[in-house]
């Protein structure tokens, strides 16, 4: 079984990810299989460790998920690791609730049995960081708090200051110290660090981490703690299918320095219920790819690509054009902002985009959204069905300058939001990003409707299949005979032959309905 450890911080801006990526690093290159984790919602600290650990870092979210469907992605990932590793958010008890531990790292590491090591800042005290981890000792006795790391200690004296006292006060180890070095510091901007999909981390970055990682921190130490996690039953949930379904459609997802907001999980669903994950370059392609049934348009930074992403009429064009025969879009946040009709930068120059949506995303005037979000579906999608309600986190500095004309509606919680409208069929926006796999049903049984749909509108050529094999000439005699049909909602499934100006079909379908004929 896999050992587990939990790599927590009394707060935020201790060096979490610093350290707990140099920890994963230094373990992977001493040759253990070593599989990353985040507590809680983020897209750019799983990025660091993916970079460290050469596998996909994974999410963990205790509020957004259910806990069978956390321990299921858990183990799902780390059953052929030799130790998982998980980073965690914020302070170690901080999470949804001002009252409980409901999605806070605390959450997690006893639903996991898994060790905690506390990271401590201890730039400006000295004996008294002590106090501060009998504190968090206290707080939760059921939390197994079993080492601590101290960052930004100013020199080896300063450090005997500090890790006798924590010792002899709460019992625990002190397993390593980082010192303060200003080229371990990673730049941040509006939204925390700048993701690894940009290019600004350097291989000399994590070199020199893994040196002093190696010369201060006691990996040993480590691994005999994470040793001690326990072995939880893995769940029988099932989210994932027994057996990987054969692929059926074709999902085009925006990969690039501007949208590389995704949860791995997330697309490994989709691929294991049947859809293949086919990456394009809003920034750098020309177009979407050819015949892929539908498109995902995740969040990132396109307001410091809007330029370039204005600049690229090809996929703009291609983009429109496929919104114009009904192909199935799914955007969240950063997608959103590229749908609409345009968008500024961090200069407040505006930049024309995809004008599907009526709205205008700016930075002007902006403040930060964060926070966790339980929304309800509108209307039935390829993900959602109307009414189901999902669960999300917002966190973004846009503001959308003229929102869609209809009233807010009041969500579970109270939060505020508003529903799609103006929009061209198909198409899912927001600024919500949601976590699957969620409440039932589950994206299987939803992808399997969608797939039901898309192949009996397949004929008359609004998105037709990856790898079709029919012709133009047998589409163009299906639409013609569609006009032919005495109602709109009636579709050919299929041409089998045609003759002078006549064809022979295969079966008549009522799509509206969603019933065979």
């Amino acid at each position: 079984m896999t050992s587990a450890v939990v790599i927590a911080g009394v707060r935020s801006g201790v060096g979490k990810t610093t350290i707990a990526s140099g920890v994963m690093g230094a373990l992977a290159r001493r040759g253990l299989r070593v599989q990353p984790f985040k507590a809680g919602p983020d897209y750019i600290d799983p990025s660091y460790h993916t970079i460290a650990c050469g596998v996909p870092s994974r999410n963990l979210d205790t509020w957004m998920l259910p806990h069978p469907v956390v321990s299921e992605l858990f183990h799902r990932a780390a059953g052929a690791a030799d130790i998982a590793v998980v980073e965690g958010v914020m302070g170690v008890f901080d999470g949804h609730s001002s009252l409980d531990e409901d999605g806070s790292t605390a959450e997690l590491a006893k639903l996991l049995d898994a060790p905690v090591i506390l990271i401590a800042d201890a730039g400006k005290v000295a004996r008294s960081v002590a106090a501060e981890i009998l504190g968090y000792q206290q707080f939760d006795p059921d939390l197994r708090i079993a080492g601590v790391i101290l960052n930004g200690v100013g020199s080896e004296r300063h450090l005997e200051f500090c890790q006798p006292q924590i010792e002899a006060t709460t019992g625990l180890p002190v397993v390593g110290w980082l010192p303060r070095r200003d080229d371990l510091v990673q730049p941040e901007r509006h939204l925390g660090l700048i993701p690894t999909a940009e290019g600004t981390v350097l291989n000399n970055w994590y070199d020199a981490l893994n040196a002093q990682i190696q010369q201060t921190i006691d990996l040993d130490a480590i691994t005999r703690i994470a040793a001690t996690a326990g072995r939880p039953d893995a769940t029988s949930e099932g989210v994932f299918p027994q057996t990987p379904q054969a692929a059926r459609t074709a999902i085009a997802v925006a990969q690039d320095r501007a949208f590389s907001f995704y949860y791995q999980d997330s697309l490994d669903l989709l691929a294991a219920w049947g859809a293949e994950i086919i990456p394009f370059s809003p920034l750098d392609d020309a177009s979407l790819p050819h015949g892929v049934g539908g498109v995902y348009l995740g969040g990132g930074f396109p307001e410091l690509f809007a330029e370039e992403l204005s600049g690229n009429a090809g996929m703009l064009e291609s983009m429109r054009e496929a919104i114009s025969r009904e192909l199935p879009v799914y955007a969240e946040c950063g997608g959103l902002m590229y749908l609409g009709r345009s968008l500024s930068d961090l200069d407040g120059r505006q930049f024309p985009m995809v004008g599907a949506i009526p709205v205008v995303s700016s930075m002007e005037g902006r403040r930060l959204h964060l926070g966790y979000r339980e929304v309800a579906a509108c209307g039935d999608g390829p993900l959602l069905m109307a009414g189901q309600q999902v669960r999300g986190h917002e966190f973004h500095w846009s503001v959308l300058q003229e929102p869609p004309g209809r009233r807010q509606r009041r969500l579970p919680g109270g939060q505020p939001g508003w529903p799609a409208r103006g929009l061209p069929r198909r198409q899912r926006v927001g600024l919500l990003h949601p976590r699957a796999p969620g409440q039932p049903p589950r994206p299987g049984a939803a992808l399997r409707r969608h797939l039901r749909r898309r192949k009996r509108r397949a004929v008359d050529g609004r998105y037709p299949s990856r790898g079709s094999c029919q012709s133009t000439e047998r589409r163009e005699a299906a639409v013609r005979f569609r006009r032919l049909l005495p109602h709109p909602s009636l579709r050919v499934r299929e041409v089998i032959g045609q003759s002078g100006s006549g064809c022979v079909v295969r079966g008549i379908c009522r799509t509206k309905q969603g019933r065979g004929w």
